[in-house]
């Protein structure tokens, strides 16, 4: 009986090196992107791509007509995240960094590459920081990623006063600010979380061309107003009306706290105070400390 024979391997080094010079290389390609708002060509290999990615299987599986066909155009993927997927797709490496891994993860997520998917959530853990946080976050919280969402949690309770100045946070969906302002563990004083959640909504109603009262109604019924202080209260109360941002009722169920010394009044979790919430008299009648 003949030996079933024995597969050997040459160099791999040798061998990605080659592949890679083919990424975005017009010599032998055989279908051009267009790709990214600024619109940069990228040249590919049709039968590399299909082979590699169900989701370019199915994009490019149309049958060839002579000559070159037209451009495919990806308008959502900015150029430098679709190089990165094609050197990922052509050599089973890739080169990532920091101010552009995200709209990598965002590819692979949406192209079906759930390697390249893990390779970059390993990579954004490690190079996690203040103003990549809320951004890392948003991602996580639009695509599902749990894990990747609880790491950027935590590193938020942990850093939240610098968290919450990054432009990252005023762009944060409701959905994605919703889990943060109902974490006990924010080490910040509820006065500057008010402040953060009232420049986020307006910053979202510019945008949106909607009332801030409305683009922060999702958000607003977390935040726990009986942990101010009677001053505060009142200057929050008239900075509202002058800016609608708060229900009146919310407002109202805090002072009932006050009037009546005690915190179930309103919803018990309203009442509990933050890893950061700085001290004041009438927390002592609160029924809910901070666990």
């Amino acid at each position: 009986m003949e030996n079933p024979g024995l597969v050997v391997h040459g160099q791999t080094a040798s061998f990605s090196t080659a592949l890679r010079s083919l990424v975005n290389n017009p010599q032998y390609s055989d279908v051009c992107f267009v790709v990214g708002q600024e619109r940069q060509e990228v040249f590919a290999h049709r039968c590399l791509l299909a082979c590699r990615c169900n989701f370019f299987q199915r994009l490019l599986g149309t049958e060839l007509g002579p000559g070159m066909p037209s451009p495919v155009v990806l308008s959502t993927v900015p150029a430098e995240a679709f190089l990165a997927v094609l050197e990922f797709l052509y050599t089973n490496s890739v080169k990532l960094h920091r101010h552009s891994v995200l709209e990598v993860l965002t590819a692979a997520v949406e192209y079906g590459l759930e390697e390249l998917r893990e390779l970059c959530l390993e990579f954004v853990v490690k190079v996690l920081d203040v103003e990549l946080v809320c951004e890392a976050l948003q991602v996580a919280v639009t695509f599902g990623l749990g894990p990747l969402q609880e790491r950027c949690i935590a590193f938020i309770e942990a850093h939240s006063q610098e968290a919450l100045r990054t432009r990252g946070f005023l762009e944060l969906s409701a959905a994605a600010l919703l889990p943060l302002l109902r974490s006990d563990k924010l080490c910040v004083d509820e006065v500057e979380l008010v402040r953060a959640a009232w420049s986020w909504a307006r910053v979202g109603a510019a945008v949106l061309e909607r009332p801030v009262a409305e683009v922060a109604a999702p958000v607003v019924p977390e935040l726990r107003l009986a942990l101010l202080a009677p001053a505060e209260l009142s200057a929050l109360e008239e900075q509202n009306r002058r800016e609608p941002f708060i229900p009146v009722e919310q407002i109202v169920e805090a002072w009932k706290c006050h009037a009546l010394r005690r915190g179930d009044v309103a919803r018990g979790a309203l009442c509990r105070r933050r890893r950061g919430t700085l001290p004041r008299e009438h927390h002592r009648f609160l029924d809910l400390p901070f666990k």
